[in-house]
């Protein structure tokens, strides 16, 4: 006769079993939502092969800027003298888009770079694949091959002279998958003469109802349909590069949902709709326009067609008519005095500037030599030797304090104005606006979907100021039908919803689907295992 204490035994058991089971599979469906793999630590070889020889592939990014490309050149040309038995190819590209999407195509035929410029929201959609990208932690931390490790062939920095502040910018969910390579952040470039031309006097720090006040006054026409600023045919006063840093930043200096470092879409709200119809209506005095419709903002600004035009400290060597990289004929040029600002700001003692620029991050391979390689190869861009130069070429600052306290950067900074080249002064100042206002810089939270939100955010603003443009009425229903066709264009339509209202989300994800059903039957089982120990205890007293 079979005992009920084993009974009971054997039900739990067989309970505990499938509890744990359910348990399992929901988490694997839970990260199968979620779409991010974990990436396996790497182990660091106990030493570099030196009597290997190694081919790694640096894919790097530089616009027209011909000093940008010789810098990687003689980097990787030092480099390999150091290192004669590593040879670096490298790859340039003109856009940050085109090298992310190449490494999502690489990714499925397993033929990824070793070393790749790129931001930290491009790093976590990689890392929805096995083992993509590799975590950083360990190759820090190790005394021999690590930063300002013993064993390394040049003066690398420690990782206490990484700011930390770019440095925690690589972070994605708790682990380092990049190290900074140079940051910058936003700037307003000014023509000041076009400004007090108008009766105005730059405030200390530039705010949004002044920036509208005076675009609004600049558009102003004369009888014949020129522009009273200018004279000629041709003026847009405020141009924005990217809307998508835009909408971001005024949402941040307004206190107003973007997303939440989790993941969750927080843009579609009702703050985010008032920016929209500001837009709308600066849009059509004809205050208000964007690169992606009108063009280059440094090219109206210096052609005397345009007062404040928004871009990167990184494109200050375009702006002004003195600028060493101008991009319109010179007979279009107009000489103005030209200002360095902040974006501008709604709280001016409480400045919000985003903090950008570009990251390394290092690809995974089936030989650990060959990823160590990658990585000395990494430290060595954070030298300052490659530091400065890289600095020098545009409005970034370096990522290491050992590189900006040094002489060399210092008396680089003291000499603004020296020539319109490697001196150039609109270029120093903005250098010095991001020194100045670090403290006041902040970035987006980092997942996978993050890069669509950040299309998104733009998306919203070139959609109103294309739609105003062509006449079409901004109106309540306009918005609504607006959020709901971004949503949908990116993929977001599972979050938020037009001016804080509900949405449509439609048919739930497979995944989600197989999880209710796992519960279901989890359920089920828990109620089968009750009237088994019932049953078994009923059983129990009758004997």
């Amino acid at each position: 006769m079979r005992k009920p204490g084993k009974d009971r035994q054997r039900s739990f058991r067989a309970f505990r079993l499938a509890a744990g089971f359910l348990g399992a599979l929901c988490l694997t469906i839970l990260s199968g939502c979620h779409g991010k793999r974990e990436q396996a630590a790497f182990s660091v070889p106990d030493s570099f092969d030196t009597s290997r020889d190694y081919e790694i592939t640096f894919w790097a990014k530089n616009d027209t800027n011909i000093n940008q490309t010789e810098i990687y050149k003689q980097a990787i040309a030092d480099f390999q003298e150091l290192y004669p038995n590593i040879t670096v190819n490298l790859r340039l590209y003109t856009d940050y888009g085109d090298i992310y999407n190449d490494v999502i195509t690489n990714i499925s035929t397993g033929t990824t770079p070793n070393v790749c410029i790129t931001y930290p929201d491009h790093i976590a959609t990689y890392m929805t694949g096995e083992n993509v990208v590799v975590p950083l932690e360990g190759l820090f931390e190790d005394e021999r091959y690590g930063l300002g490790g013993s064993e390394l062939l040049f003066d690398g920095p420690s990782r206490e002279e990484i700011v930390q502040q770019f440095l925690e910018e690589c972070s994605v969910e708790g682990h380092y998958y990049a190290v900074p390579y140079m940051r910058s952040t936003e700037a307003c470039y000014i023509n000041k003469t076009y400004v007090e031309a108008l009766g105005y006097t730059l405030p200390e720090t530039l705010t949004w109802d002044f920036i509208w006040e005076v675009s609004e006054a600049a558009v102003e026409k004369n009888a014949d349909g020129t522009f009273k600023l200018n004279g000629g045919e041709v003026l847009i006063p405020f141009i924005y590069k990217s809307t998508d840093n835009m909408m971001i930043q005024m949402l941040r200096q307004r206190g107003a949902g973007y997303s939440t470092q989790t993941g969750e879409v927080q843009i579609f709200n009702d703050t985010t709709e008032e920016i929209l119809y500001t837009v709308a209506e600066h849009t059509g005095s004809g205050a208000f326009s964007t690169f992606k419709i009108s063009g280059y903002p440094a090219n109206f600004l210096n052609a005397g067609q345009c007062v404040f035009a928004i871009d990167s400290t990184a494109g200050a060597t375009w702006m002004g008519s003195d600028a060493p990289l101008v991009d319109i004929a010179e007979e279009s040029l107009v000489d103005f005095e030209i200002e360095v600002m902040t974006v501008p700001q709604y709280d001016p003692e409480n400045p919000q500037m985003i903090s950008q620029g570009p990251s390394v991050c290092i690809f995974n391979k089936e030989d650990p030599q060959e990823v160590l390689a990658s990585w000395l190869f990494t430290q060595y861009l954070l030298s300052n030797e490659v530091q400065i130069a890289y600095a020098q070429t545009e409005g970034y600052v370096p990522v290491t304090t050992r590189a900006q306290n040094s002489e060399e950067y210092q008396d680089y900074l003291s000499r603004a104005g020296e020539d319109n080249d490697t001196y150039y002064e609109v270029k120093i100042k903005a250098s010095k606006l991001l020194l100045d206002h670090m403290e006041d810089t902040f970035t987006t939270p980092v997942f996978n979907g993050s890069t669509s939100l950040r299309d998104a955010a733009g998306q919203l603003i070139e959609e109103v100021t294309k739609s105003v443009r062509r006449k079409e009425t901004v109106d309540d229903a306009y918005m609504e039908n607006l959020y709901a066709e971004v949503q949908a264009l990116y993929h977001l339509n599972e979050y938020g919803g037009p001016a804080g209202g509900k949405v449509d989300l439609g048919p739930l994800p497979g995944a989600a689907k197989a999880l209710l059903g796992i519960l279901a039957a989890a359920w089920v089982l828990i109620l089968l295992y009750c009237c088994c120990s019932f049953r078994s205890r009923r059983r129990s007293r009758i004997q």
